[in-house]
């Protein structure tokens, strides 16, 4: 027992190696993970009490169990037994199949991430690209909602900066949970996008096994009351309009405070702005007739950067003003449990419109619009001043800010971007800009503006 026994040096290190993680594994790793997820929970109970609508317990569960809930989930059974028999595989291949949709979905949020850097970042971006303009009575809505029913945001989808803004301007009220599209797949901004919150959909799957999975995962978030949103146009709007809604995730909020219960209130978001970032993307898209976006993500953080750039050498122009404006919320026991889903999308999508924030380009661009004929450069400024004097609020007009300024900044703007050409004391389009001012002046839904003949 006690001879000496002689080992090579390289074997030597493997074993220390080998017992200095497994030390750490059975023994360093899980009192370090202890000491951190307490103080996180101290950190989020604190949290909490700042926020209209604390976090709640199913957002902070342990991603895994999450994942493993859902495998194992009743309904999601019968759907891989259904898969496996359609499809003749054995059974433990559709587990394998419906457990990797759930791995896909599932989010892994993380109060620090969402609260510490998402929130901050949110802010500075988009306050370094817009004038953010926001409903006065936007905190009123949130804080009307009752405490014990599932809060979710219905907006219409003009740009991803709208999952920023939104964020950002809730951010007092709680963690919002973003049903994304396949872009946001992308390593490593599906890392991020994940630990803050968001939960993936294939908007092109059509199995069966698959939308079982995706319902029920929204089932169980309804359920836990996570505050979540929802662009129920499926998209980004390639023509300026509100699309038509789709019923999918919005069926399955809906089925879910029918099985369990519980108040869903949605509340009608309208967001609008004075550039659209990806505005020339949307309308070569609209052209085609699809939805492939020629922009990468690499060009995206391209452009954001050399922004950011001009911003800290204060040679940066904001991009005019981007608008958000909280409906009136729809209960959906006051509403109708029972009626048609499709109802209470043509109510929300109609509320939307009906708060629409009115921005001084898509204005602008529906006057000038009016005719072929180039328009009086002092008289497209006074009618639009004229509207923001006859309408303040609907344009989210600050108490001490001069209407002349506001559109003169947005005439600036369209100048710079070559979206109208001054001629003398005229304003005539450019041919191909025509397109353009039509995608922005479909975000209204104005009368044409009475603007006079051109002067001779």
């Amino acid at each position: 027992m006690s001879q000496m026994v002689e080992l090579p040096l390289w074997l030597f290190v493997l074993i220390v190696l080998f017992a200095a993680v497994t030390f750490a594994s059975h023994f360093l790793f899980p009192s370090v993970r202890w000491f951190f997820r307490r103080r996180l929970e101290k950190a989020v109970t604190k949290l909490n009490t700042r926020l209209t609508r604390p976090i709640e317990p199913f957002k902070l569960a342990h991603r895994y169990d999450m994942i493993q809930r859902l495998s194992y989930d009743p309904q999601v059974s019968e759907a891989i037994v259904e898969y496996a028999r359609k499809e003749r595989v054995p059974e433990n291949v559709a587990f394998e199949k419906a457990r990797r949709y759930a791995r896909e979905i599932v989010p892994s949020f993380s109060a620090f991430t969402y609260f510490g850097f998402g929130i901050r970042f949110a802010r500075f971006l988009a306050n370094t690209l817009y004038t953010v303009r926001t409903g006065p009575d936007n905190e009123k809505v949130i804080a009307s909602v009752s405490p014990d029913a599932t809060v979710v945001f219905i907006m219409n989808h003009r740009s991803n900066m709208d999952y920023v803004l939104v964020t950002y301007l809730a951010a007092r009220a709680s963690a919002l949970s973003y049903a994304v599209g396949e872009w946001a797949r992308i390593w490593p901004l599906s890392r991020l996008i994940k630990s803050m919150g968001a939960y993936f959909i294939r908007r092109r799957s059509r199995g069966a096994l698959y939308r079982r999975v995706l319902s029920r995962y929204v089932h169980l978030a309804t359920e836990g009351g996570v505050t979540q949103a929802i662009f129920p146009e499926g998209g980004l709007s390639l023509d300026g309009r509100l699309a038509p809604p789709k019923m999918g995730l919005l069926t399955y909020v809906v089925e879910a405070g029918r099985a369990v219960g519980r108040d869903v209130v949605f509340i009608p978001v309208a967001i609008n702005y004075d550039r659209v970032l990806e505005d020339r993307v949307l309308m070569a898209a609209h052209k085609r007739g699809d939805r492939r976006f020629g922009a990468k993500i690499s060009v995206v953080l391209k452009f954001i950067l050399e922004k950011l750039w001009l911003r800290m050498r204060g040679r940066f122009l904001r991009f005019g003003s981007a608008g958000v404006v909280f409906g009136d919320p729809i209960s959906m026991q006051a509403f109708g449990v029972d009626r048609r889903v499709e109802d209470l999308a043509e109510t929300l999508m109609s509320r939307i419109q009906d708060v629409m924030p009115r921005m001084c380009v898509p204005v602008l661009a529906k006057g000038l619009l009016a005719t072929d004929e180039p328009q009086a450069r002092q008289k497209v400024i006074d009618v639009a001043v004229q509207a923001i004097v006859a309408a303040p609020e609907s344009f989210l007009m600050g108490d001490d800010e001069d209407p002349k300024a506001r559109v003169e900044r947005a005439v600036a703007h369209m100048i710079q971007r070559g979206l109208i050409r001054p001629q003398g004391d005229l304003f005539e389009i450019p041919d191909q800009e025509r397109d353009t001012l039509q995608y922005y002046a479909n975000s209204l839904d104005l009368p044409d503006a009475p603007i006079s003949a051109p002067a001779k």
